[in-house]
């Protein structure tokens, strides 16, 4: 378990020995967290900090912890600071000596821009800031990038509700729900994922997911469900009781106002046309709910269409202020196996073209939103860039490119000031009286900075490509 994990190990072996290498002298090392190249244009989105914080941060070492950690490295190979984490321990409480400065969660910046700095407090362990960096990076970079693969489908459909939808903005929330609990490697990824997903939208079937809001972000319950059959609810029944299990359905969760059915255990044509367009059709309007039938199988593109043109067919439509076709009784259809963005971009495309509002679906999104992704996807990266010397005089350090036509990485304490609505990064010492958005967040063991998840979700929706 995560709660258990010794907080000096959750570091790469090679940095155990990492206290041998600096200068003699060196008080301080000062680094930033950002994403490799450069773009015109915000396409990062900073997140999920903050559970770091609360969640690994805030946990002290104890002596068992020195002593574990000592006879790991003894046995592995490597040397081990024993001194230095003692004093941690005896000085500080167990508390790790740092800082942290970070851009407010929400933000959207360019490749480049710090979103994080971070340097000790304690002239004693200048070490620990790079000692930190695997588990610092990786709380951020993970995330940040599932954040930015929901804000880039927030806006991929934003146009096609705006064409088609009498309301896009109630429907937004609620049109891409995750479904990757089952996708992810472990219980924490589902977690740390499907709350960066919660950034932009408000429906889940991720219970972890709702409990880290709820943990590290304040939110009582940050996003909705449906009651929902799977193949096993319906095939329980048997093929020649398919209309039963889909009768049982809308007596029991109806009064729910919103039920979703899989229906594709045995035939989805004949379960759409015959059982649901006919033989349950009057069930169906007289529940007074809305039915959501969900197709599971099949090409991710044409069979949901399909589903729509044939539901279309058998309870009629209306038309809506913007005059596309929406389907009677709230009949509607979500879409959840395996589609991408490009998937959703495509299927939104047909509908219009066909005259159909995109208010007759919904999606669902599994590996393709939390688990398709890695480090590289964005380029997120650590950079050491400043070292404090016995005098106290801070320099520059960082690598050289061996390309002279490479341009060499931002060194230095780093400030982000705004430039009109874009966020710059720059030295430190050119900030003046301008507002640094790097706050401090987290010093010697005390959160400084506790975001909610409104505040976050606020930020995110502003108009960062404008």
């Amino acid at each position: 378990m995560t709660e258990m994990m010794n907080p000096i190990l959750n570091t790469d072996s090679y940095k155990l020995g990492h206290f041998l290498q600096y200068p003699a002298g060196t008080r301080a090392i000062s680094a930033f967290a950002t994403t490799r190249g450069n773009s015109l244009r915000p396409e990062v989105m900073f997140f999920g900090l903050q559970m770091f914080l609360k969640g690994y941060l805030g946990r002290q070492v104890s002596k068992a912890d020195i002593d574990e950690a000592d006879e790991v490295a003894r046995l592995h190979g490597q040397p081990f600071d024993r001194e230095g984490w003692s004093h941690i321990l005896n000085a500080h409480g167990g508390y790790l000596p740092i800082r942290i400065e970070a851009l407010p969660e929400g933000v959207a910046v360019r490749r480049g821009v710090p979103v994080a700095q971070v340097v000790n407090t304690d002239a004693k362990v200048p070490w620990l800031t790079s000692y930190i960096e695997t588990a610092l990076l990786r709380a951020i970079w993970y995330p940040s990038t599932v954040a930015t693969a929901a804000w880039r489908l927030r806006l991929a459909i934003q146009p096609f509700l705006d064409r088609t939808c009498d309301d896009p903005g109630s429907l937004m929330p609620t049109f891409l729900s995750d479904y990757g609990a089952r996708s992810t490697s472990s219980l924490e990824q589902a977690a740390i994922g499907g709350v960066a997903h919660l950034v932009h939208f408000k429906s889940s079937d991720s219970l972890p997911a709702l409990l880290h809001a709820r943990r590290y972000y304040g939110a009582q319950m940050a996003a909705h469900s449906v009651p929902a059959s799977e193949h096993t609810t319906i095939t329980a029944w048997g093929a020649a009781r398919e209309a039963e299990a889909y009768a049982n359905m809308v007596d029991r969760f109806a009064p729910f106002g919103v039920y979703s059915v899989v229906s594709d255990s045995y035939d989805l044509h004949n379960a759409v046309t015959e059982i649901w367009g006919k033989q349950l059709q009057p069930k169906v309007r007289a529940s007074g709910a809305t039915l959501i039938v969900r197709p599971d199988s099949g090409d991710p593109i044409d069979t949901p269409l399909q589903v729509i043109a044939q539901l279309a067919y058998a309870y009629g439509t209306r038309l809506n202020s913007k005059g596309f076709k929406v389907i009677d009784a709230d009949v509607r259809v979500i879409q959840s196996d395996g589609v991408s963005l490009q998937d959703i971009q495509m299927i939104l495309g047909r509908m219009e073209g066909m005259g159909f509002s995109a208010e007759n679906i919904r999606f669902g999104m599994g590996s393709g939103l939390l688990q398709k992704i890695n480090r590289n996807t964005l380029s997120f990266t650590m950079r050491a860039s400043a070292l404090q010397d016995e005098g106290g005089n801070w320099r520059e350090i960082g690598r050289r490119s061996p390309d002279i036509r490479d341009r060499p990485p931002a060194a230095g304490r780093r400030a982000v000031v705004r430039d009109g609505k874009d966020l710059v990064g720059i030295h430190l010492e050119e900030l003046g009286g301008q507002h640094n958005m790097l706050e401090p967040v987290w010093q010697n063991g005390q959160l400084l900075k506790d975001w909610s998840l409104e505040e976050v979700r606020a930020t995110a929706s502003l108009p960062w490509l404008e």
